[in-house]
């Protein structure tokens, strides 16, 4: 045993009495280890030891339960409480209930604030945010002045035209892309002769010229 563990051991029974008695309800000795350990490195054996001890002398009380023993001080050292006492301790004991739940209750709110407020932005992050935000919105302003002064605005009419034109290149792109593998694959004084033939599967005069088509590339087109 080392020296400071002798020592505590040595003054475990004086601790324990003092500590019965400020408590003053009945602990077992596991109780009493696990809440003086920490604060004056007591071992178990020597908790056990020193309330045997004090069972002992007569200056604390045992009782047993099935194989266990509690301790507790001798009831016969505190004064008589009478009825009066009593109440007024239950009194005592409700108004500080009271007041605890009351200062928790205020805890949890300053706690919420404070949350609240170390996640809002600072004064200076405020202000770079502000300065970040005018920016851009003069950004945008300008980009809308000069969209409305330009003078070479699409016309509804020019726009329906213009879809309409690509509607029709669409719907027709297929058949022509056809056509133009079988031409280009051919002689100019056989063309005449052939004229809009296709061929279900245009590879091998594409393979032949070497033209790159829209399956080569992944490219889908719309439904026309």
């Amino acid at each position: 045993m080392s020296k400071g563990r002798a020592e505590a051991a040595a003054g475990a029974p004086g601790i324990l009495l003092k500590y019965l008695q400020e408590q003053n309800r009945p602990y077992s000795a596991q109780d009493v280890f696990g809440n003086l350990q920490r604060e004056h490195g007591l071992g178990k054996a020597a908790v056990v030891k020193a309330l045997e001890q004090l069972a002992q002398q007569g200056k604390i009380k045992e009782k047993v339960y099935g194989k266990q023993k509690i301790y507790f001080a001798d009831q016969d050292q505190f004064d008589m409480v009478s009825d009066a006492d009593l109440q007024g301790l239950d009194a005592k004991i409700v108004a500080l209930t009271a007041k605890v739940q009351s200062l928790q209750q205020s805890c949890r709110h300053m706690e919420a604030e404070l949350k609240e407020l170390t996640s809002a932005l600072t004064t200076p992050e405020m202000q770079k945010e502000i300065q970040e935000l005018k920016k851009e919105c003069a950004g945008y302003t300008e980009r809308l002045q000069n969209i409305k002064a330009a003078t070479n605005h699409v016309t509804p009419e020019e726009k329906e035209q213009a879809t309409e034109l690509f509607d029709a290149i669409l719907e027709g792109y297929p058949r022509s892309k056809k056509q133009f593998f079988v031409s280009a694959a051919l002689p100019p004084w056989l063309r005449a002769f052939v004229g809009p033939v296709s061929f279900s599967s245009p590879s091998g005069p594409q393979e032949e010229v070497g033209i790159e088509t829209d399956e080569d590339h992944k490219v889908t087109l719309p439904d026309p």
